[in-house]
Formats: C-alpha cells, structure tokens, sequence
C-alpha cells in the first residue's frame, strides 16, 4: 500500500461562511484561534520529540506583530486558524546561499520564539511532517504567496484590497473580484512494457531524474496535455491515458495531476530546452534506485507526486 501523497491531507475546514468582517472578527477574538507565521515562503514549524509539527501560535504572539493582515485558512477541529506572512522581518543570521540552493534546509530562527521553532522551507521538511500538517502548511503557503505576487488588479490595473479572509481581492476602482490561481499541471508515468520514462531537467543535483511534467494550456483536455508535452520534450507518442491521482503543489500555486500513458514508440529525441536528458528505465533498476542502491540514479524525492506515481507502479497499484 502506497503512503498517502504530501499535502493531499487536511485538517482545515475552509468554512467559507466565516469569511466575512463580523464572523473574521469572532474567530480572531477566540481563545482557541490559532496562527502560523510565514516568512519568505518558510512557514513556522516546531520540532518535537514526536517529530516536526506546524508552528501554530497564540494569536497576541510577538512575531505575529512583524506581519500585516492576518488571513483565513478556515477550522481546525473547530479551532480558527490564521496566517500572516512576516516577510519584513530581517533575519540577521540569513544565509542567502543556502536559501539559493535546490533544497533550502536553512532554518531560520525569531528571537521572540523558542529554539524548537524555526521558519523551515516546506520543500525539505515536507516529508517529515504529518500528513494533515503538511497539507495545512501548504494551504497556508499558498495563499499568502498569491496575495504577494497579486497586488494590483488584472483589469485595471489598481492596487486591490484583500477580501474574505484573503480569499479575494476586490478593486476599489473598476469592482472586478480575483481569486486565488491554481494552475493545472500534468505529470505522467509514461511506461513501455517493463520500463518507465524518467527525465530531467538543467539545473537539478547530478543524477536525480524523474517523471515528466508540464503546465495545460488553455482549451486542453488532461489526456491531450500528457500527450503533447510527451512530444514535445522527447518526441514519444503516447497512446491510452488514464488518471491515477493529484497533489498541490505550492511551489507557488500547481495542482499536479499524476496520469498513466502507454507509450507507442521508444526512440527518445531530446527538446534542450525542456528537458537536459530523458532515458527508459527498467522496473527493476527503478526498485534499486527508490532503495538507494543505484549510484547513477537518484530517485524523486519523498514527498514529490512522482515518487508516489513510481511506488504506484512498482506495487502494481497503477
């Protein structure tokens, strides 16, 4: 039995009915409300014995005060539970080049705070998380990084203001509503009898390869996006394509969709662009480099959608 994808799991309620001024006031004001910080796309998380657990603090906690508006996630067990990015925050201990690289696993920590916490980029402790904490971490990420990077009005062009909780953004000029962006992105096991397509792409840690993926594009079927991005970074044609299942992914706002495609060809033509290498793996050595015996092969990491595509395949299950 495959484990569970990461941040397919909640624990958050989105009570959507709560995300009005008087109802936002009340849930803020409750002695159960909770809130967890985000600074630069690093959410709190807490180490304990247990494990690492997301850094949900009381809401007159001292960082909170480095943030703007606090924004609506939803219920926790009935609990209201807020987030706030805290980006104006300098860290003095900052280390830009560990933040730089493929995995920040930088922790960064407030000096209001307890040494167990510390603002930890959710890539690298995602798979150490539980699997209702990861997915609320994730909600949390997502929907701060898309009020940041969407200030201003897609129509007009005015500074917009945060509405419902965070969940909208209303132009005070023309009165057009924006919502938070998903965009749909397909990643395909593409099989060949006992052999499945891995790809890579420039830029990633020597040796790690994975499944291929790709952003829909307008007007676009999920069985026709498989298809083309096949093409177009390998030049294999895809036949029969089923779906298997899906994950967000806030890095910053996808929404993976982990599709099975047989393959009808086998000869692989390299788009340089797209992809720096694309190869045909058997089962067999795909097992080996999931367990860690293959030094030429590192496989998706825990976590990742792909990984959980590729265990899939490797129990049979897809």
């Amino acid at each position: 039995m495959v484990d569970p994808i990461a941040f397919s799991e909640t624990s958050l309620d989105r009570a959507a009915h709560l995300r009005e001024p008087d109802a936002l006031a009340r849930a803020a004001a409750d002695p159960a409300a909770r809130c967890v910080p985000v600074w630069r796309g690093k959410p709190l998380i807490e180490t304990t014995e247990e494990g690492l657990r997301a850094g949900w603090l009381p809401m007159d906690a001292e960082v909170l005060r480095e943030g703007g508006e606090m924004l609506f996630l939803g219920l926790s067990h009935g609990a209201p539970r807020f987030t706030v990015d805290i980006s104006a925050w300098v860290d003095p201990s900052l280390d830009a080049d560990a933040m730089r690289a493929f995995i920040d696993q930088s922790i960064n920590h407030h000096p209001s705070l307890p040494e167990r916490y510390g603002f930890t980029a959710l890539r690298s402790a995602m798979g150490g998380l539980s699997g209702y904490e990861a997915g609320d971490l994730a909600t949390a990420r997502a929907i701060l990084e898309w009020q940041r990077t969407h200030p201003h009005c897609a129509r007009c062009g005015a500074k917009s203001n945060v509405n419902k909780g965070g969940w909208q953004r209303t132009c005070p000029d023309c009165g057009a509503h924006h919502f938070p962006r998903t965009d749909p992105v397909v990643i395909m096991l593409i099989t060949h009898g006992n052999d499945v397509l891995l790809g890579r792409s420039p830029g990633w840690p020597e040796g790690m390869y994975s499944l291929l993926a790709g952003f829909m594009e307008p007007g676009e079927t999920i069985e026709a996006a498989v298809r083309r991005e096949v093409v177009e970074e390998t030049q294999i044609e895809v036949g029969p394509v089923t779906y298997l299942a899906s994950q967000p992914w806030p890095f910053p706002s996808s929404l993976m969709i982990g599709c099975k495609g047989e393959a009808l060809t086998r000869d692989i033509t390299l788009d340089p662009v797209e992809v720096e290498d694309a190869m045909w793996v058997s089962k067999e050595r795909c097992m080996m480099a999931m367990a860690g015996h293959d030094p030429d092969l590192l496989p998706a990491r825990k976590g990742a959608i792909a990984r959980s595509l590729l265990e899939m395949w490797l129990a049979d299950e897809a």
